[in-house]
């Protein structure tokens, strides 16, 4: 083994600068190193493709529809959650076996009890007994944090294949629930504050950062005008799963089989005359009303991801790429300024700046701490929510994240080259916000990508081929995994040049 060690070394020598970065250096590289670049985006001086790069294969939701009321009034639980696995499993042909965990995020469910509802609907979308399953709540950050875990997992190499999931049921698990409450309370004013109902923290926002009703219901109405658009031009199809479920008529007890398959709270003609109509609704003087804070719904969705490397292997399309996550705390009296404080870290964790980001998702609890988050980072409204959001569409607290991934990965997809990277973010109740950052699944430089994928499919003699590759102008870098040993490759030759030489490396060590 040394002596082949030895002949690779003599043979790379001449291809190697001598600023060239060592394998041992790659190796100790942080996290955040291995974002993948491409484009010409000011963030980086580099593209490339990383085999370890945790990606999304495929991202499904329901429908969302209006707690006691919508199309999911007669719907469990577990019932709302088996489509969205079925179907991440059936539209990439992957074997359930395969899948090392699933995650799901929910909110309002007591634990255990939740838990197993997941395990059945696990079941339901034939999932064998030896797949397990956990769920996750970091409220209404829930199903983004599920995929926040799935994505630390495999990339800390626990397993392979992983699903995110979100679930609520706002039906069933109905908010302000009381329980007795830690007297002690009275002495912390920050933990009293935790104890806030969510309607007067949107009062505290509006009203510590001068968020005006009107600025609030145009929110709103923009909010609304965008999810009419985006369903009538057919644009959540490429998302939602239909779900075939049964409706209770509440008068005569009549059962009917529907499919359900359109989110049923978006108001197309929802207009400010309308909206000023509305009466406060958590105090006299207050800004927020039921027309400007996001709807009360029923929901779940479901997330696949694995390693760009499998994800190769196995021939899928890859929809996005896993950047960066972050969680930050606020002061829990104004906790929907949450997304302002988790954006730049998470942004910053991902090795970009703001105006690098071609999207955002930002959850819209409340309008008013949705405007705020937009003043204070600057954003361009032409950015953010381009196809409406929780006000239109509604907000299933466990399931919110996972529909946010769905939604912003498609849409990227389709605008395609010229939107790169993408923000999901919300706040969360007891003072947080959570943020991620996703790059669009085939922004990789596409001589990049396919001289990666040649290589991963076409040379037997190499474990694994091509582990990192990146190209610069002309330059390319690419470390060697063989049986001997790692290497980094850089030179100025063409990818042709660069595919015979590494072909060479493999016949000479079999030879050997």
């Amino acid at each position: 083994m040394d002596k082949a060690m030895n002949r690779q070394r003599v043979l790379l020598q001449h291809l190697r600068p001598n600023s060239s970065v060592s394998s041992s250096n790659y190796e100790s590289d942080p996290l955040s190193a291995s974002i993948c670049a491409a484009g010409d985006s000011a963030a980086y001086h580099r593209t490339a493709a990383f085999g370890d790069d945790v990606v999304i294969v495929a991202a499904y939701r329901t429908a969302i529809c209006k707690a006691k009321r919508g199309g999911f009034k007669d719907t469990l639980p577990d019932d709302l959650l088996a489509p969205v696995l079925k179907e991440v499993i059936e539209r990439t042909n992957l074997n359930p076996s395969e899948v090392g965990d699933i995650v799901v995020g929910t909110v309002m469910a007591p634990g255990s009890l939740r838990a197993t509802e997941c395990r059945m609907a696990a079941f339901y979308a034939g999932f064998p007994d030896t797949v397990p399953i956990r769920t996750v709540n970091r409220q209404c950050s829930s199903g983004l944090q599920a995929v926040a875990d799935v994505a630390a997992s495999i990339k800390a190499g626990y397993y392979d294949i992983g699903i995110a999931a979100g679930l609520e049921s706002l039906t069933v698990d109905k908010l302000g629930r009381s329980r007795k409450i830690n007297p002690k309370v009275d002495i912390f004013a920050q933990a009293r504050d935790c104890l806030l109902p969510m309607g007067i923290t949107s009062e505290n926002v509006a009203q510590r950062y001068g968020v005006t009703r009107e600025e609030q219901d145009r929110a709103a109405v923009e909010s609304h005008r965008r999810a009419a658009v985006a369903t009538a031009c057919g644009k959540f199809k490429d998302e939602i799963v239909p779900v075939s479920t049964k409706i209770v008529d509440p008068k005569t007890g009549e059962e009917r089989t529907v499919t359900i398959s359109v989110d049923d709270g978006i108001r197309p003609n929802t207009n400010m005359n309308d909206l000023a109509k509305l009466k406060p609704a958590f105090k006299p003087d207050g800004s927020t009303t039921a027309g400007n804070a996001s709807q009360v719904s029923d929901g779940a969705g479901a997330v696949l991801l694995m390693k760009r490397s499998l994800a190769m292997q196995k021939g899928l399309p890859i929809l996005g790429v896993f950047r960066s996550f972050a969680a930050i705390g606020v002061d829990p009296a104004v906790m929907g300024v949450g997304p302002a404080a988790a954006i730049p870290v998470a942004v910053k964790s991902a090795g970009l700046e703001l105006n690098d980001i071609d999207l955002f998702e930002i959850n819209e609890a409340f309008a008013s701490q949705y405007v705020y988050c937009c003043k204070k980072l600057g954003l361009d409204p032409e950015k953010v929510n381009v196809n409406g959001g929780a006000i239109a569409l509604g907000h299933p607290l466990g399931a919110t994240g996972a529909r946010c991934v769905a939604t912003l990965l498609n849409e990227m997809k389709r605008r395609g080259r010229d939107h790169r990277f993408g923000v999901i973010s919300m706040c969360i109740g007891s003072g947080m916000g959570a943020a991620a950052v996703f790059e669009r699944g085939d922004s990789v430089d596409e001589l990049s990508w396919n001289l990666c994928f040649v290589l991963s499919r076409s040379v037997p003699f190499v474990y694994q081929t091509v582990n990192e590759l990146e190209y610069t102008c002309f330059t390319f870098q690419t470390r060697i995994l063989t049986r001997s040993g790692s290497f980094i490759l850089k030179s100025t030759l063409s990818s042709a040049c660069m595919l015979s030489l590494v072909f060479f490396i493999g016949i000479w060590e079999y030879l050997s």
